[in-house]
């Protein structure tokens, strides 16, 4: 090999070392939501007044993989017809910094809000049906018996654990 091919492979490799250590230091948060500034700034330089400084974070939902139908012993059809699929998202974010005057005393004269972006899991709604068969019977000669007709539907679920931080003070 070369030695201009074993550069050029080395530092492909260290672009490649640096790239994967930098995307596993990123926080599994961060990953899942895109920010969203709003830009007041040229509103505040224009009219020489402390505006409030507003972000946001908006989830990205990612779908997971549904759990297949299962097998269940005299059962004609499996137990989860419709399977329930799993969603992964979160609520938005919202961090706001804004100027208060000073009505609670020397000190507070800014209030700062922090609502994270919190993780959200949720289910589909799925569907469970049997039919009005029941599994081949030995004793029967091998045929079926008869039995009421089951339907019934998997509630959808979503669970979550939000939080948010308020804060009063100098300069937030």
């Amino acid at each position: 090999m070369k030695s201009t091919t074993r550069g050029t492979l080395a530092a492909v490799l260290t672009c490649v070392a640096a790239a994967a250590g930098a995307a596993s230091a990123t926080s599994a948060a961060a990953v899942g939501t895109v920010p969203v500034p709003v830009p007041l700034d040229g509103v505040e330089k224009s009219l020489h007044v402390e505006l409030p400084k507003i972000g946001g974070e908006i989830p990205v939902p990612v779908p997971g993989a549904p759990e297949g139908p299962r097998y269940v012993e005299g059962r004609l059809i499996p137990e989860r017809v419709i399977p329930q699929l799993p969603v992964a998202a979160g609520l938005p974010g919202l961090g706001m910094r804004s100027p208060l005057p000073e009505v609670l005393g020397d000190g507070f004269n800014h209030v700062g809000l922090d609502v994270p972006a919190s993780d959200v899991r949720t289910l589909g709604p799925g569907l469970a049906l049997d039919a009005p068969l029941t599994a081949p019977n030995a004793d029967r000669f091998g045929l079926p018996g008869l039995q009421l007709p089951q339907a019934g539907v998997l509630t959808p679920v979503v669970q979550t654990v939000p939080g948010a931080d308020l804060g009063v003070g100098q300069g937030l």
